[in-house]
């Protein structure tokens, strides 16, 4: 009954939140899509804890990713000793980078005095879900390893029901209670994602790819003179 609600009805509940929080958020305050940098207000712990952050977390979703959108080349991939250990270190390596990244993200933001002063409470539920899923992902791949094989016999089939909307609890049933705490603070994530910094995610502004070059400016300096 448990695993019905957590792992068949939780992750839509999540998804709907998001969507509709992160509509509402734009329909009434959409000057909020921002980061809100604080780039301004300390710059060298920001830089240590920002670059392994991003490099780290980059890595590791990306891979989470192909293994989701293409599983057979995945199994093909992890389907060698060698290349199983290799793809097992490089996960390894990025996740701890992750994971040291945002603990100094985190340090940095609850210990200098003009950062906390523009830190919200949400700014903390956020950090404190993202250090979690961070240190559960990096904990199952100390603990339990050889995830990127297992990865696609569990979560991957578990996940594709839950997009074809006939959601399979039985995949990942069985798994360890620090596996399944992961994937539930995935979603987690998901439905804090519109009420918080990473919703400017969803704005990059790809319109600035084939935005004229500054003609209004350049015209009115012509003008000028």
């Amino acid at each position: 009954m448990y695993d019905v609600f957590l792992f068949a009805v939780l992750p839509y509940l999540a998804v709907v939140v998001a969507v509709l929080g992160g509509v509402h958020r734009y329909r009434t305050n959409r000057f909020s899509y921002s980061t809100l940098s604080s780039q301004l207000l300390e710059n060298r712990k920001l830089f240590w804890g920002s670059v392994p952050w991003h490099y780290g977390i980059v890595v590791v979703l990306f891979a989470h990713l192909i293994g989701f959108l293409v599983p057979g080349m995945w199994a093909s991939l992890t389907a060698t000793p060698t290349a199983l250990y290799t793809i097992e270190l490089i996960g390894f390596t990025f996740g701890l980078a992750a994971l040291i990244g945002l603990c100094v993200l985190i340090v940095r933001r609850f210990t200098t005095e003009r950062i906390l002063a523009v830190t919200s409470p949400m700014d903390g539920v956020l950090l404190v879900a993202l250090l979690v899923q961070v240190a559960l992902g990096f904990w199952v791949s100390l603990a339990y390893r050889w995830g990127a094989d297992w990865y696609i016999d569990t979560a991957v089939p578990w996940l594709i029901s839950l997009v074809s909307l006939s959601p399979q609890t039985h995949y990942i049933s069985a798994l360890p209670f620090a596996v399944k705490a992961h994937m539930l603070n995935g979603f987690v994530v998901i439905a804090l994602f519109p009420f918080s910094r990473l919703v400017h995610l969803i704005m990059f502004p790809f319109w600035y790819l084939w935005r004229p070059y500054q003609l209004q400016i350049r015209n009115t300096v012509r003008q000028a003179h």
